[in-house]
Parts: C-alpha cells; structure tokens; sequence
C-alpha cells in the first residue's frame, strides 16, 4: 500500500454513512447494520495516485470506496498497462483477494478517497449468519463481471470514437447516479493517458479521438478531467442505450 495511505481511526458511523441516504443504495437491516458496524475496522484516507492494493499482494482487507475516484488495472511485464474499470463510492474493492487469497490487479486512486476497512477473516461470519448482506455481495461480483463484459464488447467491437464515447458516457452515467453532478459540474478526473489505458489505444490516438468529441461539443477537455456536454450525443454515438441498474446494494 502506497506511503500515501494511512489509516485513521473511524470517523464516520455507519448509521450516519452519507451512502446510506442516497436512494440509488438498497437500505440495511436492522441486524445488517448491527453486523457492518462489527465488521468495519476503520477508515483509509488516501491522496490521488495512492496505490490501495497491487498485483500479487496477500491482503488481510478489503474495502468499500466512501469517497472519491479509483481504478482497477494490470500491467504487462514492459510496463504497459490496462485499466479493467473505474471505482466510485459504494464499490466493493478487494473481494478477489479475499476470495482467492492473492490480487490478480492493482487499485490506484484518481482522487483523495476514503475507504471504509473491513476484516478479510470476518466474511465467513457474513456468509453464514447475513444471507442479505452475502447476496449483496454475489450481486456486486456479478456487475462486476457484467461491467467487463460490456467493456470487452466496446474494445472488441467499436470503433475508437465510439469506444471513447461509450466509456465517457458509461462512467458520467454512474457518477451522476450517485449525485457527483448536483449542482455542480461534474468533472471526471481521468488524463487522456488513462482513456487510451483503457479503450487500448496510443496517447497520439487518443488525443485525436477525443478531439472529434470536443469538436462535436459533446465533451470539454480540462487539465486532467473530462467534462461531459451532451450525454444524449456520446449515447447515440456509441449505440449505447444506458444503465439499466436499479437500487443497488452496497457493504
């Protein structure tokens, strides 16, 4: 875990996690809550550019994002890297190193984050005694895959542009689900660097694919964010037809 991280003492009581009133997140059980309270340890606060987790580590922790921005990636042995997917409060991270025993991908933050700390041991407890919570954590392994799945598809199957529309639009959808675009302009923290990680293209590639974006002012480029203009444009674009997820649970 980078030098960046440090864990802190927990701040935020689960009866008054700021997830909890958004109404995107299912509610829990009275003896759901009773049990996270128990199984949380603490809280990680963490600047962008932290690694959370790395490729190959035993970790005795996972963690739900609170706050912020992160991503999932691996890397190539020359240094060349993919970045599977992006992270936002509610994501679970480090299941498959709790389940399998060993990261099979890294986790860097985008963004100052905060991650609530749960015990690895205590997940047979849930399992066994919280059917709801044990569901809710299938569920959030299933859109995983099924995020994936879709990301495969675009990188497959797309052309660059509509690869680079569907992403955009996949990632402001999610975040303005979670209420990042009330009020305020929403700006995603990705750097041109990251889109061409993910969408498998060169920074050169990149830069003239979302520069056919910005001509369409669909999006507007910032130093290191992305400001979506037109949700509508980069849907059609991209022949995406939108998150189809309803309430969802959370840990």
């Amino acid at each position: 875990m980078s030098e960046q991280a440090t864990q802190t003492a927990r701040r935020v009581p689960c009866e008054q996690c700021p997830l909890r009133a958004n109404p995107h997140f299912r509610p829990f059980e009275a003896e759901e809550l009773k049990f996270v309270k128990q199984f949380k340890r603490g809280e990680l606060v963490a600047d962008a550019g932290s690694m959370i987790l790395s490729e190959g580590s035993h970790s005795a922790q996972l963690f739900t994002l609170l706050s912020g921005w992160a991503f999932r990636y691996k890397m190539l042995e020359d240094g060349r890297r993919q970045i599977l997917n992006y992270l936002l409060p509610g994501d679970l991270v480090g299941l498959q190193g709790s389940v399998i025993g060993e990261m099979q991908h890294s986790v860097e933050t985008l963004s100052p984050v905060v991650l609530c700390v749960f015990q690895r041991d205590s997940l047979p407890g849930l399992f066994r005694n919280h059917p709801g919570l044990a569901f809710d954590i299938t569920w959030l392994a299933s859109r995983e895959e099924r995020m994936l799945d879709e990301n495969l598809l675009s990188v497959g199957r797309r052309s660059a542009l509509e690869r680079a529309a569907y992403l955009i639009a996949f990632i402001y959808q999610r975040a303005n689900r979670l209420g990042f675009g009330t009020g305020r302009k929403m700006l995603i923290p990705i750097t041109q660097q990251h889109v061409a990680d993910t969408l498998g293209l060169s920074v050169v590639h990149t830069n003239k694919t979302l520069r056919k974006l910005v001509d369409r002012k669909f999006i507007r480029w910032h130093d290191s964010a992305c400001e979506v203009l037109d949700e509508a444009g980069l849907m059609e674009l991209s022949g995406w037809s939108g998150l189809e997820e309803g309430q969802r649970p959370f840990i």
